[in-house]
């Protein structure tokens, strides 16, 4: 069941079933075909392309917002480290034109076979990462679903191989497991002290 009845969307699409957070003015969504293991990206609700044209209190909450999700998805994925991006513009890699932060938790040595650490900037630049390519795909998809009278249309073959745009399914369950962690770092956070101590 999707964490919010209200209808979001990223750019022109809606994202609704992939939203595992939401405050007043950011979301957070589970990747159509993350990068790797538990990329999520953290967007405001208000549709706008560039960073500059955030309000204060949405540049706010957008980056309390990261630092939220970026613990909890660093600590279900096992991760050492992140990555969080944000390309700020057609010229910089933006794929869909909605301020967006990529969030990619990183263990030791995850891609050593694509060239080390760094190798994840050229997949960010890659059309793997093409957002509004993905999603247009996937709206395709689901028309040609529709056109044939119920008959399960599958993704059209996309980028590389092994990495294959996930199903709805797939992504709203993996919504909802991760609405309940961050659920449980909102609990953790709220029987501490001001001071980090846990109250007794």
């Amino acid at each position: 069941m999707p964490l919010t009845k209200e209808v979001v969307t990223f750019g022109t699409f809606v994202v609704t079933n992939q939203v595992f957070h939401i405050t007043r003015l950011s979301f957070a969504i589970v990747n159509l075909k993350p990068l790797l293991p538990g990329h999520v990206l953290v967007s405001p609700r208000r549709i706008v392309p560039r960073l500059n044209d955030l309000s204060t209190a949405e540049v706010q909450d957008l980056f309390l917002t990261v630092q939220q999700v970026s613990r909890m998805v660093e600590r279900v994925f096992n991760g050492s480290s992140l990555n969080i991006a944000i390309q700020d513009g057609v010229d910089a890699g933006q794929s869909v034109p909605h301020v967006h932060a990529h969030i990619i938790p990183r263990k030791r040595d995850d891609l050593a076979e694509k060239g080390g650490t760094d190798a994840i900037y050229e997949m960010l630049e890659s059309e793997d990462a093409d957002l509004n390519k993905q999603l247009r795909q996937k709206e395709r998809a689901a028309r040609t679903e529709l056109a044939e009278d119920g008959k399960r249309a599958k993704f059209p073959a996309v980028d590389n191989e092994a990495r294959k745009p996930r199903s709805d399914g797939e992504m709203q369950r993996e919504a909802e497991w991760l609405a309940q962690e961050m659920a449980k770092d909102e609990q953790a956070i709220g029987s501490q002290g001001e001071d980090g101590s846990v109250a007794s």
